[in-house]
């Protein structure tokens, strides 16, 4: 759950009363919507957090007028009912003994349960995997050949080092989510495009003549993650005439996002824990720079900070996962590798 929802909770239910009421469904509501805001503009609700009693805290939060339009509407009709609950909730715990006192608040204790009942989908950061020290991908050869009469095939042939094609990854995260039964592999991700997934160093595809292109190569886990490291990444850009000669062009250095996972369709136990992989090239993201701004079936999530996620709460049937990169005021980042939407699959078997 994201850390300043958490947070809030702490500051109504626990700094004074230690979880001695619980908040009904109604107020669980409004913070989850609440939450959604902070994604969008962090101004308005920051000054929030500085407020740790209940009638103050719901007074300031009726008082923000700028929403996201999205969610206006729901405020104004549960606004009344919210102030209700938490002005009796304030009551209660001015009038706790010392019942109230002895209970140990803790986050991971008190707010988990209550995240995975109100979030219809959660995205968070999952825990280091394991590392390929000295990893590393090159291209050894890209060629072409025309063939037809408007198409060239073009081939790519990979060094690779330090790393195992086809060997199963060794990492709990292989236990729980979609894991590739041939191993670890190459991603080839053409164009921004939904990658293909090498087992060997070799790589063909067919291309229309006069036309340019982005290939960019990452070795990856077997369960999709990527190694995210200069050495075991390589982007280029090139072109193919019309007679299908291919020419290389000088190395990009715009700021660029490419999407990896998730991917495809997701059956039965996969459909619980889903991946959220991206690539960075020529840029970071940071609380303070630039980020990335994943809309998931309408609902945005801010990443700044480049790692695996994990999302967890996608309904069965068919689900929209769009990736920007935006820049530090939330404004997004022009280039020709900038933002990609993917449909994917949930099924329960």
């Amino acid at each position: 759950m994201n850390i300043f929802l958490k947070y809030l909770f702490v500051q109504i239910i626990g700094s004074d009363c230690s979880g001695s009421y619980l908040l009904p469904g109604t107020i669980k509501q409004v913070l989850f919507q609440l939450n959604i805001t902070y994604s969008y503009n962090q101004n308005l609700v920051l000054p929030l957090l500085q407020t740790k009693d209940p009638a103050q805290l719901l007074f300031k939060m009726l008082s923000v007028k700028n929403l996201n339009k999205k969610i206006m509407k729901y405020y104004r009709i549960t606004g009344i009912t919210a102030a209700l609950t938490l002005l009796i909730g304030a009551i209660g715990c001015n009038n706790s003994t010392k019942k109230g006192t002895d209970h140990t608040d803790s986050m991971g204790g008190t707010d988990t349960s209550i995240a995975q009942k109100m979030d219809s989908i959660s995205v968070s950061p999952i825990a280091d995997s394991k590392q390929f020290p000295g990893a590393s991908l090159g291209i050894s050869s890209i060629s072409a050949e025309k063939v037809g009469t408007d198409s060239a095939k073009v081939t790519v042939k990979y060094n690779v080092s330090n790393f195992k094609l086809t060997e199963m990854t060794a990492d709990e995260h292989a236990a729980h989510m979609a894991n590739s039964h041939d191993g670890q592999h190459i991603h080839f991700i053409l164009d921004n495009k939904p990658y293909t997934a090498l087992y060997k160093p070799e790589h063909s595809v067919t291309l229309a003549l006069n036309s340019e292109h982005y290939l960019l190569s990452f070795l990856s886990r077997s369960y999709h993650e990527s190694i995210k490291t200069a050495e075991a990444s390589k982007l280029i850009k090139f072109k193919i005439d019309a007679t299908g000669k291919l020419t290389q062009e000088p190395t990009p250095k715009e700021a660029s996002l490419f999407y990896s996972r998730p991917k495809g369709e997701y059956k039965g136990n996969e459909t619980k824990n889903v991946l959220l992989d991206f690539y960075l090239v020529n840029t970071s993201i940071a609380p303070d720079g630039n980020k990335i701004s994943a809309d998931i079936n309408g609902q945005t999530f801010t990443l700044d900070k480049w790692g695996p996620y994990e999302i967890k709460g996608l309904p069965m049937g068919n689900n929209k996962v769009k990736l920007t990169l935006v820049d530090k005021e939330g404004n997004a980042v022009t280039g020709d590798n900038v933002s990609v939407e993917r449909d994917i699959k949930l099924s329960e078997k």
